[in-house]
């Protein structure tokens, strides 16, 4: 009860804030950038918000518990990214003064062919992001309430929509800002406790030696939902419901629907797509050789969270909202400091989990060990008020970075493409797209419950790297770059990520363990490839076309001191 009352209070405040805003919501520059008007100080809150995902705040620490140590190289490129930002686009983005980045595609190139492909590529990347957030809302409802995983999923979709529906981009900014402290406080506040609690970390030779994850003093007790293949990396003898199961070291079985009971000190048995990792492997971020330590994969996933932080277009839209230039330069050195506050934690948790949640291996959901863990290191009230406090934290990231791309969905749609004019007609549009927007990726995500949500979150990253991270970089500072070879970029980089991802998808490395060889690796993150691909071609054919006649000015609007590019872009 006391989680349920801690999810329901982040609830409300997030639709009480969004009613708030829904007064400021009357032009055209309300819904699509917040008039221009928000600070630095504000602003960096808010992006943090929605940039602290439902990868964040679960996803790193149950991929960090899943495949080890080389899971934090995510939240290193994560933050690394807007440094690119900072020194390359944040400024020279905001003096163009576009309301998308399609809007700042034809701006720049004059194309409007070129607009519709960047919208698609908005749709495609937005909603490839949004599935792992409602998937993070059907984790948390049902480890809070025990309700249906699709619960979480729609009740999520419905207040989101519903605030972006009503508020747009001004209302939905003060809704980012506070979740962003709601989540800090929430990640921040129960690893320190437990660590205190437990008088540091426990179980070293678990993380750092030669033990595989054992079944704690006490034994384990675990519900499986439904029949489930595991593998058992030692031998073993285990009940379900009274029946007893051995096996071999290596050996696969498939254990019945019921209440799994491991004896105290008997190696667990690890589901299917997890590989049981000693401690010395486990904690090594670079290890020679494949799976997702390899160097290939490191290399590959820091390209795709370093560069495809800049193609985000929900982070990106956000640059629109800076009143002017330097604006949004202060605005991203502040949220370097924030976001560099909160990744200090999200490690903590996946410490602690594989030591103390080791159950999770057997069932798969390492996802769910922040909302675990609480209850699990501190049992009694102590645990349950952490652990309430932990799921109002899930709830704001998964509900603020949601928020921000539909926003973005909602405007490319009514913007881009349902073009129109008047006040209202583009209200009503918009208004329309954001409810729209939730419709599908909520679908995907009743699908994709047993793919990691860092894996989901990965491949939205490699799409946009591999796309929008060459339009900004070369449009902003290559003069030569035309729209036919922007196009050429854009779709090479598209179609080999994505091309990359169905492959991984048919070959099982979207929730499996990843294989040994280089190939495995590029399928589960193809940056490291597609991303020179998508640099190459648009170089390679703009050189044999024509920019266009309106170079000139369009690059005085991006780097000429604010207000004098825009008048010579005029």
């Amino acid at each position: 009860m006391i989680a349920i009352a801690a999810v329901a209070a982040v609830t409300i405040g997030a639709i009480g804030l969004g009613v708030y805003g829904v007064r400021f919501a009357r032009t055209t520059s309300d819904l699509f950038v917040a008039s221009r008007a928000v600070t630095p100080w504000f602003n960096a809150a808010a992006i943090s918000g929605e940039y602290l995902s439902a990868a964040s705040f679960l996803g790193i620490a149950g991929l960090e518990m899943k495949l080890g140590a080389s899971a934090l190289w995510l939240p290193i490129g994560f933050t690394a990214g807007y440094l690119a930002l900072l020194l390359f686009v944040a400024a020279p983005l905001r003096r163009l003064g576009s309301y998308t980045i399609p809007d700042f595609a034809e701006a720049r190139l004059g194309a409007r062919r070129l607009r519709l492909l960047a919208a698609v590529l908005v749709l495609a990347i937005g909603g490839l992001y949004l599935v792992p957030q409602l998937k993070g809302a059907g984790l948390t409802l049902r480890e809070v309430t025990g309700a249906p995983y699709w619960v979480g999923i729609a009740v999520v979709g419905l207040v989101v929509a519903l605030n972006v529906a009503l508020g747009g981009m001004r209302g939905i900014t003060y809704v980012q800002a506070f979740q962003y402290w709601v989540k800090t406080f929430a990640i921040v506040l129960p690893a320190c406790v437990l660590l205190i609690v437990l008088g540091g970390l426990p179980e070293r030779a678990a993380l750092f030696g030669r033990e595989l994850p054992v079944a704690p003093q006490g034994g384990a007790r675990i519900v499986l939902e439904q029949r489930t293949p595991v593998v058992f990396p030692r031998a073993a003898t285990v009940r379900v419901d009274g029946v007893v199961v051995s096996a071999g070291p290596g050996a696969r079985r498939t254990l019945p629907r019921g209440e799994l009971v491991v004896a105290a000190g008997t190696t667990l048995p690890v589901g299917e797509g997890i590989r049981a990792q000693t401690g010395a492997r486990w904690s090594r971020p670079v290890a020679p050789g494949g799976g997702t330590a390899s160097p290939l994969f490191v290399y590959s996933l820091l390209i795709a969270t370093f560069l495809g932080t800049m193609g985000l277009p929900h982070i990106l839209a956000r640059f629109y909202t800076s009143p002017d230039g330097t604006a949004a330069r202060r605005t991203t050195v502040r949220v370097l400091g924030l976001l560099g506050l909160f990744y200090l934690f999200p490690v903590v948790y996946g410490l602690l989990g594989r030591v103390l949640v080791p159950a999770l291996y057997v069932t798969g959901q390492t996802d769910s060990v922040v909302l675990a863990l609480p209850e699990a290191a501190w049992p009694g009230l102590g645990g349950e008020l952490l652990g309430a406090l932990v799921a109002a934290g899930a709830v704001a990231a998964f509900m603020s970075t949601a928020s921000g791309l539909l926003v973005s969905i909602a405007g490319t749609t009514s913007f881009d493409l349902w073009p129109g004019y008047g006040v209202g007609a583009r209200l009503v549009r918009f208004r329309l797209a954001a409810v729209a927007g939730m419709a599908v990726p909520a679908g995907v995500a009743l699908f994709a419950r047993h793919v990691d949500i860092s894996v989901l979150v990965g491949w939205a990253f490699a799409l946009a790297a591999s796309t929008f991270c060459p339009l900004l970089l070369l449009g902003i500072w290559w003069t030569r770059l035309t729209a036919a070879g922007a196009a050429a970029g854009m779709a090479t980089g598209a179609l080999t990520a994505t091309a990359a991802i169905v492959t991984g998808l048919a070959g099982g490395n979207g929730g499996s363990a990843l294989g040994e060889g280089p190939v495995d690796a590029l399928l589960a993150q193809p940056a490291a490839v597609t991303v020179p691909l998508a640099f190459a071609a648009m170089f390679v054919v703009s050189r044999w076309t024509r920019p266009p006649r309106e170079t000139d000015a369009a690059m005085l609007a991006l780097h000429l001191p604010d207000g004098l590019g825009a008048s010579a872009m005029r």
